[in-house]
C-alpha cells in the first residue's frame, strides 16, 4: 500500500480549506484517510500563524515510513525544514521553442549587437573631433 501525504479539501464553494492527511494513494481526494496531520488555509495571509498548522512529529514519522508528499505539500514542508523542496522545471520540453525559432532569435540578437556597436562607434567618432579643438 503506497501512502501519500496530501490535501483533502473542505470548506464551501470558493472558500477552500484543506486538511493535511496521510492516505492510501488509491483512495479518493476527499475520501478515506489514515491519519490527519494538520490543516492548510490558503485564504489567510502568508505570515498568519493559522495558515499552515502541522503536527511536525507525525509528518516526520510518515516521511520516515516512506510516505510521499504531493508537490504542493513538499513546497510547504520545505519551508518548515521537513523535506527538500521539489525540483520545478521552469519550461516544459513541449513548449520549448523549436530549432528554427532559436536560430531566428540568435540572428536578431546578433543584429541588435551589431547595431549597438555601430551606434557606439558613430558616437565615438562624433566626440573625437569636438575634443581635438
Amino acid at each position: 500500500m503506497a501512502v501519500r501525504i496530501r490535501l483533502s479539501r473542505g470548506g464551501s464553494k470558493k472558500r477552500p480549506f484543506y486538511r493535511i492527511v496521510a492516505a492510501d494513494q488509491r483512495a479518493p481526494r476527499d475520501g478515506r484517510f489514515i491519519e490527519k496531520l494538520g490543516t492548510y488555509n490558503p485564504l489567510l495571509p502568508q505570515d498568519h500563524e493559522q495558515r499552515l498548522v502541522v503536527d511536525v512529529e507525525k509528518v516526520s514519522a510518515w516521511l520516515k515510513k516512506g510516505a510521499q508528499p504531493t508537490e504542493r505539500l513538499q513546497k510547504l514542508f520545505a519551508k518548515l525544514g521537513l523535506c527538500e523542496a521539489p525540483v520545478i522545471h521552469e519550461q516544459p520540453k513541449k513548449s520549448a521553442p523549436r530549432a528554427k525559432t532559436v536560430e531566428r532569435n540568435k540572428e536578431r540578437e546578433e543584429k541588435a549587437k551589431a547595431a549597438a556597436e555601430a551606434a557606439a562607434a558613430a558616437a565615438q567618432t562624433s566626440e573625437e573631433p569636438a575634443s581635438a579643438e
